[in-house]
């Protein structure tokens, strides 16, 4: 939704206008009451809801109609409360700001408009008019793919992030029980695989949140970038555990392979450089 409302504000003045100028051209929406609007929905495909109120007493004097539905329930209900967020122009329309309904529980804009002592009021859902006038893009059926194949992915990546987490105890408790003391590699590739397990677990939740639970219809790089790092840093701390017991193994069996080490060091050195740079340089273009 987020991003939905940074679309609004990049293109408010383009979608209020369009708006009054499209109920404008409707006419007398008076005449178009009868048959319960359904003109007036067909025109409006974002449209989900039409009521009226009393100009003088803003008491509701119309039931609630939806596109394929009418409630009774609001009538009598006061909506001056909406005119605090009206500022009607010399077309006697004006609209909102979007907010949350509380008769269909969406993110909308209402369109009144003053016609013959009456308010009419036009209940447009947010991402549906961002769809229908090609500022974002939503694809029902390709969306429901994506979402159930990240679905599964990220399940599957927490279900080996949970293994991972397992056989580090398991082989720790093994070394711990049934050999004689504890090595240092005893102690550290346990580490290694628990820090493993928790960078396969941070981005299998990031995909899930990102992609599943809180769906994004577009590219944030920003986001991209946080993840990147974010998986990155972890990777770098496990190469590091991991160059640090090397160091402590040869240290102890044999000096002659030190060499190795260094490469090992090397190149974890390399990854920290070239994670600094990417940092700097996506920061600097933000």
């Amino acid at each position: 939704m987020q991003e939905f409302m940074t679309t609004y504000k990049e293109n408010v003045l383009d979608i209020e206008n369009f708006l009054i100028e499209t109920v404008f051209n409707l006419g007398d929406l008076q005449e178009r009451e009868n048959n319960d609007f359904k003109r007036v929905f067909k025109v409006f495909p974002s449209l989900e809801l039409i009521y009226t109120c009393d100009e003088v007493t803003m008491l509701q004097i119309s039931a609630n109609i939806y596109k394929n539905k009418k409630s009774d329930t609001p009538i009598g209900r006061n909506r001056e409360y909406l005119l605090s967020k009206l500022d009607f122009d010399d077309s006697l329309i004006a609209t909102t700001k979007p907010y949350i309904s509380s008769a269909t529980g969406e993110t909308c804009i209402t369109v009144a408009k003053k016609e013959n002592n009456k308010v009419y009021f036009l209940d447009f859902n947010l991402s549906a008019l961002l769809q229908r006038l090609g500022l974002i893009e939503i694809h029902k059926s390709f969306n429901f793919v994506s979402k159930s194949f990240y679905f599964l992915t990220a399940n599957i990546m927490m279900v080996l992030a949970l293994f991972t987490i397992g056989y580090s105890v398991y082989e720790f408790a093994y070394e711990l029980l049934f050999k004689e003391g504890l090595s240092i590699e005893a102690i550290f590739k346990p580490v290694i695989a628990l820090t493993l397990g928790l960078a396969i677990f941070d981005l299998a939740k990031t995909v899930f949140a990102q992609e599943v639970v809180f769906k994004s219809y577009s590219k944030n790089s920003h986001e991209e970038y946080k993840v990147l790092t974010k998986f990155s840093i972890t990777i770098i701390i496990a190469l590091l555990i991991e160059s640090l017991m090397v160091v402590f193994k040869i240290a102890i069996d044999d000096y002659s392979h030190m060499v190795h080490a260094f490469y090992l060091i090397g190149g974890v050195s390399v990854l920290i450089i070239a994670l600094g740079l990417f940092i700097y340089f996506t920061k600097k273009k933000a």
